[in-house]
């Protein structure tokens, strides 16, 4: 897979609209996300804008208040619109911009487009109430979710001509997906709880005395919230070693991107693991010059220079 992507004509004015639309929902509805694709050029920008609103709009039926039913017809008529996009079947003036600016993407970049059915039956499992015993159950929804969301976006990244191990670059990307939902669920608890959701593994929470799950702003009476937390962020903070080996695959501008969303969360985990408490007094986040300093940082390679020391030390 080659970041290089063949010049192709520029995009008509209705496609440009189109992208217009999916970067304005893309900047109002996904701070931690725009931060890091206002990195990338024009053409990935656009694309990873696409990605994001369609999924956008695939979780916005699963988080809705309608019934159970309707979602689930909701989400199999998105699927259907998805299959339009696959079979190249939306025309650019079509009524539906995320439809129009996601079909462009597609002929544009090697996008794997069965990633998206992935989160729609990762969002039907939501619209079922599914719960998971184990960190193996939990990991199948992840990676619907998250972990595809990843791959997709690796269709538009590409791998750096010559890049060592890049035939495991979709791996890495699933699994750098997972370290970001794991941190999502963490800094969430308390608001899926509110909301009927329980995502932590059934086996974790009762080794930690949390069966009874978090209605309020305590940790349930005689439970170890904290050592239930500092287990998660241990796992998560593994899953983000493995993912970030990613990063010296890719090229400098799209490296950079996803050096900035990935340190975004890592640097919440870090304060969910300070302070575990926090994540059930209200929703954790990092203040604009932060993530603007993980931008910053992104931006200069240094988190893929040092990826790329560690995987040479571990070679040798």
């Amino acid at each position: 897979m080659s970041a290089t992507v063949e010049a192709q004509p520029q995009p008509s004015a209705p496609v440009l609209a189109a992208y217009s639309y999916c970067e304005a929902v893309t900047g109002q509805q996904a701070r931690n996300f725009a931060y890091g694709i206002r990195l990338l050029p024009t053409e990935k920008r656009q694309a990873m804008s696409a990605l994001y609103a369609f999924s956008r709009r695939v979780d916005d039926i699963g988080d809705g208040p309608l019934p159970p039913e309707v979602k689930r017809d909701r989400l199999e008529a998105t699927r259907a619109l998805l299959d339009r996009v696959r079979a190249d079947k939306v025309d650019e003036d079509d009524t539906d911009p995320v439809a129009v600016a996601l079909a462009d993407s597609a002929r544009r970049f090697p996008i794997p487009l069965d990633g998206l059915d992935e989160l729609i039956d990762g969002v039907l499992m939501d619209v079922r109430g599914a719960t998971y015993e184990t960190w193996d159950d939990l990991r199948v929804y992840c990676r619907c979710v998250a972990g595809a969301i990843g791959r997709l976006s690796l269709g538009v990244f590409g791998t750096a001509p010559g890049a060592q191990g890049a035939d495991r670059a979709p791996e890495y990307a699933d699994t750098l997906g997972l370290a970001l939902q794991l941190t999502n669920i963490l800094r969430d608890v308390r608001e899926d709880a509110g909301n009927g959701r329980v995502y932590l593994p059934a086996d974790d929470l009762a080794k930690f005395g949390c069966g009874e799950g978090f209605g309020g702003g305590t940790p349930p009476p005689g439970s170890d919230f904290a050592g239930l937390v500092h287990f998660e962020v241990r796992r998560a903070r593994a899953l983000f070693a493995e993912g970030y080996r990613l990063l010296p695959m890719l090229d400098r501008r799209s490296g950079a991107c996803v050096a900035a969303m990935a340190g975004i969360y890592r640097r919440l985990l870090d304060r969910i693991e300070r302070d575990p408490e926090a994540v059930l007094r209200g929703r954790v986040s990092l203040p604009g010059r932060e993530k603007a300093y993980v931008a910053v940082r992104g931006l200069s390679g240094l988190d893929t220079r040092h990826i790329a020391r560690r995987t040479v030390r571990r070679r040798v």
